[in-house]
């Protein structure tokens, strides 16, 4: 039986978030050694309601709850790695951060590589080519970035448990055992990662920005910020047209850049990552009725695969 293509995560400190249908869950591996499991329902007004089945309009808002909900995840895995005690998976204080990230985001990689160009245009003009370059300076600023902070000890480790979530997902999907032996077995990299939708969203950004011309510099400030939401959205459709597609030969060359990128963002893990990220899933697949709850004679739904079979 093929399995669903719902699935999802994030790496965090110490951890790996998991997000599924209607559930997520957040493992987090603990001071003394002991992995801490955190789960709470999905929001229902995103992940079950219409929205959800709205082409486009369904990638912002996804995208822009599953940023709230990693922040949230990052912030709650930092306390716990810490040994905090009375955790809690909350805090209003994420969507500012969230805010705030964004709008560094797109002042570095959507404004200044358009200041840059403005300067540029003194000398060569403008153009298509403008344009053009523009989008190269953007791209090159983004895997130049990626690369830099890959040196950093402490986000090397978050990288490692980067490929566990990769190998957790991969495994389940292959109808591997969620055992770190077997995972080991798998691919740090997966078509649907994150790092390969912002690939995708600094490519499909060039084609976009190259049909609106070279207005006045201003105008193009406006234009980059205001159409980010609708190159997110066509950049999900195109990643979950991929996902559902990536044995074709054609979309596995459109799909080789984002799985070339996930080499510089994911580790292959140790034991004791894929301990934790086997953790996270194996509990949403449980709380989700995809698998039954340990310990427990609880049978599967009808049509569900057997834990054998994961």
């Amino acid at each position: 039986m093929a399995k669903p293509f719902n699935y999802g995560g994030q790496a965090v400190i110490e951890g790996v978030m998991m997000r599924g249908s209607k559930r997520m869950t957040v493992a987090v591996r603990q001071p003394d050694g002991e992995i801490h499991v955190h789960s709470e329902p999905l929001d229902p007004r995103i992940y079950s309601s219409f929205i959800n089945k709205v082409p486009f309009l369904r990638g912002v808002t996804l995208l822009w709850d599953a940023l709230g909900l990693g922040m949230r995840a990052l912030m709650f895995s930092a306390d716990v790695a810490m040994g905090e005690e009375d955790v809690e998976f909350k805090g209003p204080v994420a969507w500012g951060t969230v805010a705030v990230s964004l709008l560094m985001a797109v002042g570095i990689f959507f404004v200044v590589p358009l200041l840059i160009i403005g300067w540029v245009e003194q000398f060569m003009g403008e153009g298509i080519m403008s344009n053009v370059l523009e989008g190269i300076i953007r791209l090159a600023m983004f895997i130049g970035y990626v690369w830099l902070i890959g040196f950093m000890p402490d986000i090397r480790r978050v990288f490692g448990y980067h490929g566990a979530e990769h190998k957790a997902i991969n495994s389940y999907e292959h109808g591997i055992p969620l055992i770190p032996s077997e995972m080991q077995k798998e691919t740090i990299v997966h078509p649907r990662c994150g790092t390969a939708f912002l690939l995708i969203v600094m490519v499909i950004s060039i084609f976009v920005f190259v049909l609106l011309g070279t207005p006045a510099l201003w105008i193009r400030i406006i234009s980059r910020i205001l159409l980010i939401p609708v190159i997110a959205g066509i950049a999900y459709e195109f990643l979950k047209f991929s996902a559902a597609h990536m044995t074709n030969p054609i979309m596995k060359m459109l799909i080789a850049p984002g799985l070339w990128l996930q080499k510089l963002t994911t580790r292959e893990p140790d034991e004791s990552m894929l301990e934790v990220s086997a953790a996270a899933l194996t509990r949403l697949l449980e709380e989700e009725h995809m698998i039954p709850a340990a310990n427990t004679d609880t049978p599967l739904p009808e049509g569900m695969p057997a834990p054998a079979d994961i």
